[in-house]
């Protein structure tokens, strides 16, 4: 009778179908930007650095507020952010749709930041209030995770139909209906649920959070984007110095953003680090299969972005298996396993060459999404269950916020590293007769190399695009090859911190859902 109690019924499966909807949109808008931006450059002509914060300042407040936005939804009601942000984020893509200047699309696409941030951790943390029982909350992760993720891929689909018959604010307006169904049906079918002794908000410790993690996001961005210098280093050193004083207040504050005592344990820790690798393989790899579809593979955007759909399809079905089978072997067992078949998918991108084709790209991505997926699934839910339902919201937070850090730090490590190994081949192998200007382009990106091509005699064009190519394909496949080297040991950390921890395999007494190898 307990059991049957702790079920979760239509309500709460109806519910979990809105929850994932704003997950979809919001991750949407951080991809669907890369089709939007030659029409929208062409009719607002901003400039180069209004053109950077146009694309990032979405992503930047994003990251920087899921941690503030959690501990928030946690004290006054998780229900009331996610509504009042859903709000704000329909108000927020109007003005984005209809702006005729590149300030206010920054000023607009800040405010989705903002209201974006309230979405993930709020639907996170609310399942956790929704689905108390271990399976049926696995099973509702694996459906957010895999809307959550795929939001990212349909992005650029989307996007691409939308221009094909509209104009650019278009993509934007898609996101209004949306958050209208939500605050419609939000009332009606989620639970509101607030801690009970929140105590007060510390608005110095969210000022804290906020500095520290957009610091480092934007020194580490700028590292991927113009390499290892003074000012990414001083950046990420004053976030991570901003980020020990947040610590700092946190252990000596009465009412903490972050229950720190979680970080003592394994079964927070180390799910959390595996979060961080799974999409710093992920995204940072994504850098490259990109550039080899649309200029390698001569792919437009919207072809390409229909080529990754397997990719996107085969994801529910890692989460399924991974969900199903995590009850029977157990969960550190199924992310090991899911970790070890991403492996598998890296290594076969790493023996790569220029004539492997489309098939085998997509092939092989398909076998790392799969991998993947399940492992998303089922981290995601041991970070949930391993935190008090009091702080689901901050536990929410904190596994989004470390799986942004991660995509971060593989954009710029895997970019950085492929960008050192394809100026070096180029500076070795490229034609002759091309003059310095020329030879400069070609050997700071493939793209630079592609548009000088079409300016050269036929003969030496092709030369150079066969040696950018072979260059390109030397740094995919050094890429794909430190993937193999994080996602493995991402594997090797689980076997040796989760599955041989006992503390990690007994279920607290007073929440059994908590354990992890159920």
């Amino acid at each position: 009778m307990i059991e049957e109690a702790k079920r979760a019924g239509t309500r709460q499966w109806a519910g979990l179908a809105v929850l994932v909807l704003p997950c979809v949109l919001a991750s949407m808008d951080l991809s669907v930007m890369f089709v939007t931006l030659p029409s929208l450059t062409a009719d607002l002509q901003p400039s180069s650095s209004e053109l950077l914060w146009i694309m990032d300042v979405y992503g930047f407040l994003l990251a920087g507020l899921m941690i503030t936005m959690g501990t928030l939804g946690d004290r006054i009601g998780r229900r009331r952010v996610l509504l009042t942000g859903a709000a704000a984020f329909g108000l927020a893509s109007i003005l984005s749709a209809y702006t005729s200047s590149p300030e206010v699309l920054i000023a607009a696409r800040a405010l989705m930041g903002i209201a974006g941030a309230t979405l993930a951790p709020s639907t996170l943390s609310l399942i956790r209030n929704m689905f108390h029982d271990d399976r049926q909350r696995a099973t509702a992760v694996g459906v957010w995770t895999a809307g959550f993720a795929g939001g990212a891929v349909v992005g650029p689909i989307v996007g691409g139909l939308l221009l094909e018959h509209f104009w650019w604010g278009s993509v934007f307006l898609i996101n209004v209906p949306v958050m209208i169904l939500l605050l419609v049906l939000g009332p009606l079918l989620l639970p509101e649920y607030r801690d009970p002794k929140p105590g007060r908000f510390d608005l110095l410790g969210a000022l804290l959070s906020l500095v520290a993690i957009l610091a480092v996001i934007y020194g580490v961005k700028l590292a991927a984007e113009h390499g290892f210098g003074w000012t990414p280093a001083v950046s990420v050193l004053a976030g991570l110095t901003v980020g020990a004083l947040f610590l700092r207040r946190q252990r000596t504050t009465v009412n903490p953003m972050i229950d720190l005592a979680l970080f003592r344990t394994r079964r927070f820790t180390v799910p959390l680090l595996i979060n961080a690798l799974n999409t710093f393989a992920m995204i940072g790899f994504s850098l490259f299969n990109w550039q080899f579809m649309q200029l390698v593979l001569d792919m437009s955007p919207f072809e390409s972005a229909l080529w990754s759909l397997p990719t996107f399809l085969v994801m529910p079905v890692g989460i399924a298996l991974a969900t199903a089978m995590a009850h029977r072997i157990g969960k550190p067992t199924v992310m090991i396993a899911g970790l070890l078949v991403a492996t598998a998918g890296y290594l076969a991108l790493s023996l790569i060459r220029t004539g492997s084709g489309i098939g085998y790209l997509v092939g092989a991505l398909t076998v790392v999404s799969l991998g993947i997926g399940g492992v998303a699934a089922v981290v995601t839910e041991v970070i949930l269950s391993a935190a008090p339902p009091e702080r689901a919201g901050a536990a929410s937070a904190l596994a989004e916020t470390s799986a942004e850090f991660g995509g971060a730090l593989g954009i710029a490590v895997l970019g950085s590293i492929g960008t050192a190994v394809y100026r070096s081949q180029m500076a070795s192998q490229a034609p002759a007769g091309l003059d310095p200007t020329e030879l400069a382009a070609a050997k700071e990106t493939l793209g630079g190399a592609v548009d000088t091509a079409q300016a050269l005699p036929h003969q030496t064009a092709d030369a150079l695009r066969g040696v950018a190519f072979d260059a390109f394909t030397h740094e995919m496949r050094i890429a794909a090859v430190v993937s193999v080297l994080v996602t493995a040991g991402g594997a090797i950390l689980i076997a040796t911190m989760l599955r041989a921890s006992r503390a990690a395999q007994q279920p607290r007494p007073d929440d059994e859902s908590t354990t992890i190898d159920k």
